[in-house]
């Protein structure tokens, strides 16, 4: 409940190494531990142990900005092997082994900066799409390190991308199945991208073609995301024209604008449910960082007024430049659960902002990271 949140959240902890803006954050569980990957303007890479509260890897090969950074589940499921997935305005992407402290390879096709990145829920992350100042989405096989195919369309820098939500009607007889460009097939998968062009655009992966644009946002788009069950045929943005939008992909409309931001927004999907009410099983509570140095609480069923608002350090944040909401799940012999949000900042700190990892008798088992 947003209620709940809302009157028992509080600073947790403080991870503190980063020196320049924290763009992007992950989280994964492994051996036992919980831990935080992140990429900064520092031009580094770095893991957190979250219950240690401590840096325990750093990867410094990108030679600019580190714009995103992933856990690799192809990695993880495959090969049981704890691999984070980094891309950089240094026009590589690279995949880090955790603990070899190495780097295993390097994507260098595209011409210019590459922004976001994101692996395929479907067939374990062994796809990989990404964005780029170049003004492309290319799709990657991570295991055979080949680019699959190219996306042209957009017109300025390629900011963001997403694959479609896993569907539940696939099984393992056609997962698998794959065109003769070598592209996924079959199975209706898609993918979305934000860009500079100020547009929302999605693709068809099977037949590697665009199939709509969604136009609304007046600046650049910074993220865009995928919704799930009830929520599945919908887009969440985040633009530089300070506003967060819900679009709907059938119709190619935009459904919802929210504003009450004063800078660039980057927008999330939120476990919390306002008034105990979900939309078809799915929380009704959509989040946004801003630059403003604000993190805000909204309704999907409503463009009122922010439901609740939680503001940086004006000296130690300056802003804030990423949102992750994650599952976290707890020890169920003593009951502890908590909502908690992990949120990265301008001047290079990470926060986590929430209900106590130990407090007992709450409501949910998820937490969240920004």
């Amino acid at each position: 409940m947003l209620d709940t949140f809302c009157s028992s959240s509080k600073l947790l902890k403080t991870f503190t190494g980063h020196t320049h803006c924290v763009s992007s954050i992950d989280y994964s569980t492994f051996n036992g531990g919980k831990y935080l990957c992140s990429g900064s303007n520092d031009k580094t890479v770095r893991v957190w142990d979250i219950e240690k509260n401590k840096q325990i890897q750093l990867f410094n090969g990108h030679t600019y900005y580190v714009h995103c950074v992933k856990f690799s589940p192809y990695h993880c499921h495959n090969y049981h092997r704890n691999v984070i997935c980094s891309s950089a305005w240094d026009q590589t992407i690279r995949f880090w082994d955790i603990k070899e402290n190495r780097q295993l390879k390097i994507f260098k096709e595209h011409t210019k900066w590459v922004y976001g990145i994101e692996f395929s829920q479907f067939n374990s992350g062994r796809y990989l799409c990404s964005g780029s100042e170049d003004k492309t989405i290319r799709l990657w096989d991570v295991e055979t390190s080949k680019s699959l195919h190219v996306f042209n369309g957009h017109e300025r820098t390629v900011v963001c991308v997403d694959f479609s939500p896993l569907q539940s009607n696939n099984n393992s007889n056609n997962d698998n199945k794959m065109n003769n460009i070598g592209v996924i097939g079959g199975n209706g998968y898609t993918i979305c991208s934000g860009s500079y062009d100020k547009t929302i655009r999605i693709w068809d992966i099977e037949k590697t073609k665009q199939l709509n644009i969604l136009k609304g946002h007046n600046s650049n788009v910074n993220s865009v995301k995928y919704g799930s069950n009830g929520l599945v045929n919908m887009i969440l943005s985040g633009s530089h024209d300070k506003s967060v939008r819900l679009w709907d992909i059938r119709s190619g409309q935009e459904i919802q604008v929210f504003n009450g931001h004063r800078d660039s927004v980057y927008a999330e999907y939120s476990p919390l449910v306002v008034n105990n009410i979900e939309v078809g099983g799915t929380s009704n509570v959509i989040c946004s960082g801003s630059g403003d140095n604000t993190i805000r609480f909204w309704d999907v069923r409503s463009n009122k007024k922010e439901l609740y608002v939680i503001k940086g350090s004006s000296k130690e944040d300056r802003g804030i430049y990423c949102l992750k909401f994650l599952q976290l799940k707890k020890n169920a012999n003593n009951g502890d659960r908590g909502i908690n949000l992990c949120y990265g900042s301008w001047k290079g700190l990470i926060h986590i902002w929430g209900e106590s990892l130990y407090q007992k008798n709450l409501l949910t088992d998820w937490i969240l990271f920004e």
